[in-house]
């Protein structure tokens, strides 16, 4: 370093973890020392109900994971900061990096040398009686269940406002980019792209060969509606019940203004993450 030169400034994080895991607090202790070779941690949040300080912050680490990315990201609400993830769960899909891989990324990311991948968010709004009476900002999914006694429920889907299709069906998931390697992945639904601005309908065991899942852009209006529920129906978003719909209510899911940012750093691009954390990992097997 030259005389004069100033040194570098150090980034202020925050560091996100769930307090109520014992595990995960005995991690957070083992990496701390670590994150403060590099950054300064501004603060060391336990409860992700809480209003995340935002001001003067440069990026968020979150430690635990793919909920608590989820967490992460509802924490933040429309004041979304890049997200650098460090998987202390089992999937870790968007916690990308492993614990052992944090001394090894960090000093890229205070060098610079990473980027910052923006991804599509939503808003569900249900309507009752033609007024707002629940407003939700997610990152995965918008899903309506049939719930308990189990019968099969006709979902109305209508697209900028037209009825496009009734699945009969055990639910129906409307979900983003990142939401398709979850819920839906799992109902049979297509891989997108994490930073595609497009959103992907897949029902959950529909009752008709016809019925596949649908990818359509971002920028339009998707409603659902559920004519006859069952007692047990019910609005799950990111994984939590929200609210249970009424035959009356309309469930509109459109993008949102804000987007969650993930730092991607290098070596750590979308398709190894598929082959390594979904095991998309098999090769022909050829005949000698």
């Amino acid at each position: 370093m030259c005389p004069n030169a100033s040194p570098k400034k150090r980034p202020r994080v925050l560091m996100l973890a769930d307090a109520a895991k014992p595990l995960i607090q005995d991690r957070v202790a083992e990496l701390r020392p670590v994150l403060e070779k590099y950054v300064e941690v501004a603060e060391l949040i336990d409860d992700f109900s809480a209003a995340l300080p935002a001001e003067g912050i440069d990026f968020v680490v979150v430690l635990g994971g793919d909920g608590s990315m989820l967490r992460a990201a509802h924490a933040m609400g429309y004041q979304q900061l890049p997200v650098l993830g460090v998987n202390l769960g089992r999937l870790g899909f968007l916690a990308d990096l492993q614990p052992e891989q944090l001394e090894e990324a960090l000093p890229l990311v205070v060098d610079g040398e990473y980027r910052v991948v923006s991804h599509l968010m939503f808003e569900c709004v249900v309507e009752q009686q033609g007024e707002s009476a629940l407003k939700v900002l997610g990152l995965n999914e918008v899903a309506v269940l049939a719930g308990p006694p189990f019968a099969m429920l006709n979902v109305q889907l209508y697209v900028d406002g037209q009825l496009a299709t009734t699945y009969s069906c055990d639910g129906l998931i409307v979900s983003t980019p990142v939401g398709s390697t979850a819920h839906s992945l799992s109902a049979g639904g297509p891989i997108l792209r994490k930073n595609l601005q497009a959103f992907v309908i897949s029902p959950i065991s529909p009752h008709t060969l016809t019925n596949r899942p649908v990818i359509d852009s971002a920028d339009r209006v998707y409603e659902l509606a559920v004519p006859q529920p069952n007692p047990g129906t019910s609005l799950v978003i990111d994984g939590k019940v929200v609210c249970q719909p009424s035959a009356t209510d309309r469930i509109r899911v459109t993008r949102s203004e804000a987007q969650f940012q993930l730092i991607e750093v290098r070596g750590h691009g979308y398709y190894r993450t598929l082959r390594e954390k979904l095991g998309w990992g098999g090769r022909l097997k050829l005949k000698d």
